[in-house]
């Protein structure tokens, strides 16, 4: 099949839910919620998906797209009749926990007044009260691939009834390796039913994806691709790699701030920063894919009720994560791809709100900040930070000192090239979250 993309040019700028054809009750639970315009990814995607097309949607999060589908399809599954065994007749696929339990949240506040059920299932928590809802019976099932395959392979799980398939955070689930699960699970469910995939990002792989299991889908777009927020103040502070920690207990103290999503590449530097700020009387929490899903949600909620103000993530467990108004994400370390600091910035600056992305940048991370400048298509802002002034040979000292003692004395390590100090020429390679 050639993928052939119908373009959306709808104008949003005058509608409303109502508008949109949505029914009382659907329209009843968003008013509940303070809802009245949709958003532009809404306003393009909704009325494609009712008029029963296969939707391409490429929305940066915090665009409002999970309402882009779950209306939609709610608004569809409620027209048509119920089955009283209730067999699953929605899968939203989801590369996190954080992120599938939000949509459910959602899928619950929206189906408020419609007689649908839905629930959620992810790895790291016990399975047994999952199976016990799906063998009661549900219309909607919102999974993380993982543990949808293990219940599949149980023969807890049926598949055979979907009639809509969403793919959310599309890219996200490629860099997590879900492709080939995606594969076999698009194998087991209906060849007629009425595929969505919504992606930040529109890589060459999202669209072979596309190619592979949709039907002459609609493409439609919130914003220009892999662009951040208008109203994100981005800013860079050039320090020296081992006055980072430093810096960052600095920057939330001298200026007060009560909420801050501070991003590590590595799991081991989420706990470090975290002990780091705990020991200099900052609350702090990490969340990454060690911690427990019970960890994992308490750390959320002590950072959405004010009891943490600093949550440290790597990457995988921020994806999804759901935090109205955010005014602060800080690049502790920069991502190896360009395209992930849209994500994280992605994080403040939503549903127009303003917001801060700050990126504190070693000397050995220069090309990763020239490919996110090139990728956005400008020049970020850079200032110094008094006492903490970036001195490239500065950094080398302290690290040949470093591995100096480390080693006993004798510091046989190769000098650093010309890309800057601790660089070691590796600076490309992907980090394991």
């Amino acid at each position: 099949m050639i993928l052939a993309f119908k373009l959306s040019f709808q104008n949003t700028i005058y509608m409303t839910f109502k508008s949109l054809g949505l029914n009382e009750s659907i329209l009843k639970a968003i008013a509940k919620k303070g809802y009245t315009e949709p958003s532009p990814i809404q306003g393009k995607a909704i009325p494609e998906i009712l008029n029963g097309h296969d939707v391409l949607a490429s929305a940066q999060t915090g665009t409002g797209k999970t309402a882009g589908f779950t209306l939609p399809m709610l608004h569809i599954l409620a027209k048509r009749t119920i089955d009283r065994k209730r067999k699953i007749r929605a899968l939203i696929l989801t590369p996190t926990r954080e992120l599938a339990a939000q949509i459910y949240e959602n899928v619950k506040e929206y189906s408020t007044h419609l007689d649908i059920r839905a629930t959620v299932i992810f790895g790291g928590v016990n399975q047994n009260p999952q199976v016990r809802t799906l063998r009661e019976g549900v219309d909607v099932l919102i999974a993380t691939p993982g543990r949808l395959m293990d219940l599949k392979s149980q023969n807890e799980v049926s598949l055979r009834d979907v009639e809509f398939f969403v793919l959310d955070e599309a890219d996200r689930m490629l860099d997590m390796g879900f492709i080939n699960d995606i594969k076999k699970i698009v194998k087991v469910i209906p060849r007629e039913r009425q595929t969505l995939l919504f992606s930040a990002t529109f890589s060459k792989d999202i669209k072979k994806l596309a190619n592979e299991f949709m039907q002459r889908p609609v493409f439609v777009e919130a914003a220009p691709e892999n662009t951040a927020a208008e109203t994100v103040t981005q800013i860079v502070h050039p320090v020296n790699r081992t006055d980072k920690a430093n810096v960052i207990v600095k920057l939330i103290k001298d200026g007060d701030w009560s909420q801050v999503l501070v991003f590590t590449r590595t799991k081991h530097k989420a706990n470090r920063i975290s002990d780091k700020l705990k020991n200099s009387d900052i609350s702090a929490a990490a969340i990454h894919g060690d911690k427990s899903q019970g960890a994992r949600t308490k750390a959320l909620a002590g950072f959405k009720n004010g009891s943490i103000r600093v949550l440290v993530a790597t990457d995988i467990a921020a994806r999804g994560l759901d935090i109205p108004l955010l005014p602060h994400v800080v690049n502790f370390e920069l991502p190896n791809v360009p395209e992930d600091y849209v994500h994280r910035i992605g994080r403040t600056g939503r549903a127009g709100a303003s917001g801060e992305a700050i990126s504190i940048v070693s000397h050995d991370e220069e090309e990763y900040i020239r490919d996110i400048e090139k990728l956005l298509g400008f020049k970020i802002p850079k200032k110094s930070i008094p006492g903490f002034e970036q001195s490239p040979l500065a950094e080398v000292e302290k690290l040949e000192a470093e591995l100096t003692k480390k080693n006993g004395g004798n510091n046989n390590r190769r000098k650093p090239n010309n890309r800057g100090g601790g660089g070691g020429g590796n600076f490309r390679k992907k980090s394991r979250r």
